[in-house]
């Protein structure tokens, strides 16, 4: 009998690499997670330590982020408001997925040069 394929997507929520893949499938998932890391950013500084991103696009890769309970909004009843972004305590636990994926980049980066790719 032949092998059934299975999609992707049916694999969230079964398979960790398939719902690690779903969680930070956006381009600027890792990079705002990294950011998080240290602790809370409002969301200019975000924008800015991002930049090139827009602000349409940051504010939505946050909330989808946000919505996957990853990243925490803090709204401050201030004038102006001030809102602030940091990890959540699962979304806090990827630091030690962030320290090895920096490990590795920096490992690769060593191979890209030495292979003359860069």
């Amino acid at each position: 009998m032949a092998e059934q394929l299975v999609n992707i997507h049916d694999l969230v929520g079964r398979c960790p690499f398939a719902t690690s893949q779903k969680l930070l499938s956006g381009k600027w998932a890792l990079l705002i997670m990294h950011e998080l890391s240290e602790g809370p950013v409002r969301f200019r500084e975000l924008e800015r330590r991002l930049h090139p991103i827009t602000q349409a696009t940051l504010t939505r890769a946050l909330r989808q982020l946000e919505d996957d309970g990853l990243v925490h909004r803090e709204v401050y009843g201030t004038i102006p408001p001030k809102v602030e972004y940091s990890l959540t305590s699962v979304g806090g636990e990827f630091k030690e997925v962030l320290i090895s994926l920096g490990s590795w980049g920096n490992k690769y980066i060593d191979f890209m040069k030495e292979t003359g790719r860069i």
